[in-house]
Order: structure tokens, then sequence, then C-alpha cells
């Protein structure tokens, strides 16, 4: 499987749209497909078809399996409530054997439960998938981040780089490129509207303008 798996430092991060604004930037580049594999609180969103609307995805870019599961709580909370259990290699093996690179959204943070013994990482470690991890830019983040990225590390999992979300800080991305030895590959500031005509324009111009990331995707 190649492709990037994009985690947060926290819930609300910006994974949903940073994971619009990268099929925007690459589908000219190779085929692409979106993939939410882990979904709760479905009765409020839906980021699934959040990406198909902002990310402008055709229909064959994007795969709409896995587990949908209601109340906005932890997976592994979601599942108990509902009387079921999510095994994470039957999840995998819904995926389709395709070509494209796969833009893989994961649910909250890196630590997040999804079942009694397992978490976010070990679904990652599953995929084999490199992470962009989406972190909100302003007060606190260089803590959030800087734990991601090491809880990463130790665990063996390979960081392709970090996309910050929010009103510009350029002290705080010094501060998380200088101790997370990481690249930040994007700062996104809020845009207004925050439609796919705007994120397109914006991912063009803006997002990893080095090609960073395309050699995860083809």
């Amino acid at each position: 499987m190649k492709g990037l798996f994009i985690t947060g430092t926290d819930t609300s991060a910006g994974k949903t749209v940073a994971s619009a604004a990268l099929m925007h930037r690459y589908r000219a580049a190779c085929s692409l497909c979106y993939w939410k594999p882990i979904q709760t609180g479905i009765e409020q969103d839906d980021d699934t078809e959040t990406v198909r609307r902002l990310g402008g995805c055709a229909e064959q870019e994007v795969f709409t399996e896995g587990i949908r599961l209601p109340k906005p709580v932890s997976p592994h909370l979601a599942a108990r409530r509902m009387g079921v259990t999510i095994d994470l290699r039957t999840l995998a093996s819904s995926r389709p054997n395709e070509e494209a690179g796969w833009i893989v959204e994961g649910a909250g943070g890196l630590l997040v439960p999804v079942n009694e013994t397992e978490t976010m990482a070990d679904w990652i470690a599953l995929l084999g998938l490199p992470v962009l991890v989406a972190a909100r830019s302003g007060l606190g983040t260089i803590n959030h981040t800087l734990l991601t990225l090491e809880a990463l590390r130790v665990r063996s999992l390979r960081v392709a780089g970090v996309i910050m979300v929010g009103e510009p800080n350029p002290d705080n991305r010094e501060a998380i490129e200088k101790y997370g030895e990481v690249q930040v590959i994007a700062e996104m500031p809020p845009l207004n509207p925050l439609d796919s005509a705007t994120l397109a324009a914006w991912s063009a111009a803006h997002l990893d303008p080095a090609g960073l990331l395309l050699h995860y995707l083809r």
C-alpha cells in the first residue's frame, strides 16, 4: 500500500481539510483515493462527504467502506456502546487492491484506542504508511506536536512531515521544526470561504511547494 496516513495532534486539528487539500495538490501527478476507515459521530459529521466536497473528488477518488458508528467519542467507546469490536485486520482486508496513492485519515489522535488492546498507532503500523501530522498553529501546539512525533518514532513509524492549520505562527513553526527535527510542509490559514475552489487555489500555491510528499503517493 502506498500513500499517507493523516493523523492529528488532537481531534479537530485539521485532518479532514488537510486530506482534501492533498487531493487537490497531487491528483494531477498521480492517481489518488481518500479513505476514512473509522468514523465516529457519524450522525453529526461525515468526514468522507466533507473531503468529497472540499476536495472536488470524483467518485473513484473516494473509498466509502469502513467502520461507521454513532456518538462523537473514542472509537473503542463508540464500538462498545454498539456491542461491537473493531477488528483492524478485517478492516485492512476491506481495502481494494488498487494502484492508487491512498490518503488515509485517522480518527482523533495517534493513541486513541480503537478496541480493548489496540490504538490508532497500531492501525498505522498495520497499514505500513508514513504519517503526516496535522497540528493546530496556536498555543499548546509545540508540546502536542512534539509528543506526537516522539510517539511515532518510538514505534518506528515513519514521519512524512507536519501541516499546521490555523493562523500562521512563525515561532511555533520554528520550534516544531527545530525540536521535532521535522519539515513543516505547509501552514494552512483559515480560508474564507472554505470551499473546493478556495482550497484548490491555496493548495496549488502553498501546499508542499517542494513536492516532498509526492514520492509517498506514487
